[in-house]
């Protein structure tokens, strides 16, 4: 699949690059700490972008957001090539993760706040996708202190940063935050229910729909580095890329508060 050979790439130069590091004696928690800070200015770029109209500001995001993402890719792979990783390290990487979350979606709700005229509607859209955010993790790690996994859905964190660097490439933030805001609540709801049907003792969604043909009409069940997996991954940039969203046309709570 694409998505395996596109995976193979990246993972061959992370692993290259975390040994570079610790022959540099970089520790993984330095990573962390260098991944939030650049996470954080590219939230200010964000809302600069979405203030101003300068492209400039997203590219600058985008490039922060590199950094950043790499910073995140590298810290975990840098602990355990090193023989490095503690229990604190893990708690500030997840700690870091969050408020790398806030930062993007502060970032792009100031925006549109900021803006002139302010759209509270996409102020709104972005309150909701760090909801998602942080409640996707959140289930996550809860379900995990009863069951032994819960890493089901689509929008895992690797999907929602990679969405994040592809939108401020080009430019679109508002097709973002409508895909970010309204999308991973079903990867919430996936993840509730998994651990539901698995803590009841029942098959869980995926395993229990597998070979029908329910399941062969739902790519979001199946697996990263499957073709279902790449042909939803290819319409989601598409939307990213070219999606074609105005706020200005769009502030229903602006029209609904008066």
């Amino acid at each position: 699949m694409i998505g395996k050979h596109i995976g193979w790439v990246f993972a061959t130069a992370r692993d290259a690059l975390a040994r570079g590091l610790i022959r540099l004696h970089v520790t993984p928690n330095t990573l962390t700490m260098i991944g939030a800070l650049l996470t954080i200015g590219a939230g200010v770029c964000f809302a600069l972008n979405i203030k101003t109209g300068c492209w400039e500001w997203s590219l600058s995001a985008a490039g922060f957001l590199f950094g950043s993402f790499a910073c995140d890719m590298l810290d975990g792979t840098v602990a355990r090539f090193a023989g490095s990783g503690t229990k604190f390290g893990a708690l500030l990487d997840s700690t870091m993760d969050r408020i790398s979350d806030f930062a993007i979606w502060a970032g792009l709700g100031f925006g549109f706040i900021w803006r002139e005229p302010a759209n509270y509607t996409f102020a709104g859209l972005c309150a909701l996708g760090f909801l998602e955010a942080v409640m996707i993790s959140y289930v996550k790690a809860r379900a995990e202190d009863i069951i032994e996994d819960c890493s089901v859905g689509y929008w895992q964190r690797p999907e929602r940063c990679a969405a994040t660097i592809i939108a401020a490439f080009a430019c679109n933030l508002p097709a973002y935050v409508v895909e970010l805001s309204l999308l991973p609540i079903f990867t919430l709801l996936r993840r509730v229910l998994h651990a539901r049907a698995v803590m009841a003792g029942h098959a869980p969604i995926t395993s229990a729909r597998r070979g029908t043909w329910r399941h062969k009409i739902q790519p979001w069940l199946y697996p990263r580095a499957s073709w279902p997996y790449d042909i939803m991954t290819g319409a989601y940039i598409a939307w990213l890329i070219w999606g074609p969203v105005d706020p200005s046309r769009w502030d229903i709570l602006r029209w609904w508060l008066g």
